[in-house]
């Protein structure tokens, strides 16, 4: 019998040839924040998986927090990724960008001059983010987005998602999770507005919806996924009262837009609170479509006994698909694998990026 994680799949007008997602993970290869040769080799190694999705990719300089995360915002930066897809492509595989604006999740020493660090509300995300500059520097408190740089901000990520698809991409994954800017809209520690964005859980979802929904008008709904992490517990955000009834009316909307799939973070294999029980089984059928699991995946027992019982469409692997650039022969053959190395995971150059070895 033909395993199902190992079997081809149609994502919306995209053909995969299985069912291994490699999750985006940051790297931070990108000196200037431009793509480059190296990042081409680290995803064209990686290719038979069934979809790639890069890391964080900022869609404007106000939009990016981190030391050497690539953008989308540039002619050269569309001329890298263009680089990136055609190695990807050549090798067989798909890939989709995952667009991420870091919102408070910033530093000014990591951004350009003339941006500034801007979120739902003025309030700090706790501890201290690393600065090639400075070193490890506190997070600065963000000044409070007025409607016109909400707009703004929208705009900015439309724009990244349809340079994604200049460059050649398969399609774009929006960045709703984890405690950035989309994430920060949604949760009640991050967003204490009193407007239209605020307040309710519905005006809580409103940017979500609203920007998955122009990048739809501006790319196309097969060409748009979306990654959500809730009762996640990262960069100072938690679930609040009604987090259950929230996530589910945010499902339910991003599937009436058609979205290609949704993609569930589960981050209680790092220690993150658990979710609730069967609550990713009523969110997948909220959304409608199809439905891709992370969090935890290490082996194919796992991944493939969850597509079995119909939990999830997609197995996204991490940090495990990091250290093994053939994973999927790994994972068919039961070959033993290689142990990832975190002291390199955001390192610059080569080490503990693209020399894994393979089979």
């Amino acid at each position: 019998m033909t395993k199902l994680l190992f079997s081809p799949f149609t994502l919306g007008d995209t053909a995969l040839s299985n069912r291994v997602v490699m999750a985006p993970m940051t790297r931070s290869r990108a000196i200037d924040n431009i793509p480059n040769d190296l990042m081409a080799t680290y995803y064209a190694q990686r290719a038979s998986g069934g979809l790639l999705i890069t890391e964080g990719v900022a869609p404007s300089p106000n939009g990016c927090g981190y030391a050497r995360i690539p953008g989308l915002w540039s002619d050269a930066q569309i001329a890298g990724w263009k680089g990136v897809a055609d190695a990807v492509h050549a090798a067989g595989g798909r890939i989709f960008a995952q667009i991420m604006h870091t919102g408070r999740v910033s530093h000014p020493a990591n951004m350009e001059d003339g941006t500034e660090v801007v979120a739902p509300s003025a309030i700090a995300v706790g501890g201290e983010m690393w600065t090639d500059t400075q070193g490890s520097q506190p997070y600065p408190v963000p000044r409070a987005m007025e409607p016109a740089d909400i707009e703004q901000a929208k705009q900015e990520i439309v724009q990244a998602a349809r340079n994604a698809i200049a460059a050649g991409l398969d399609g774009v994954e929006l960045h709703g999770a984890n405690g950035y800017l989309i994430d920060q809209f949604l949760q009640p520690d991050s967003n204490q507005r009193t407007d239209g964005y605020g307040g309710s859980a519905d005006n809580r979802n409103r940017f979500a919806l609203e920007v998955a929904a122009a990048v739809v008008e501006a790319i196309g709904a097969q060409r748009v996924g979306i990654r959500i992490s809730p009762f996640g517990a990262f960069n100072s955000v938690g679930p609040g009262e009604g987090a259950r009834e929230q996530f589910l009316a945010l499902a339910k909307g991003l599937g009436e837009l058609g979205l290609v799939y949704l993609h569930c973070v589960d981050h209680s294999a790092m220690g993150a609170p658990a979710l609730p029980e069967g609550f990713k089984d009523e969110l997948k059928a909220a959304f409608g479509g199809t439905f891709i699991l992370s969090g935890g995946y290490r082996d194919a027992e796992q991944a493939e006994s969850d597509l079995q019982a119909g939990k999830g469409d997609l197995v996204a692997f991490g940090s495990t698909y990091l250290a093994n650039p053939d994973l999927v022969q790994r994972l068919e053959q039961g070959a033993d694998l290689n142990p990832p190395n975190p002291a390199t995971f955001y390192t610059p150059g080569p080490e503990g990026y693209t020399d894994y070895p393979t089979l």
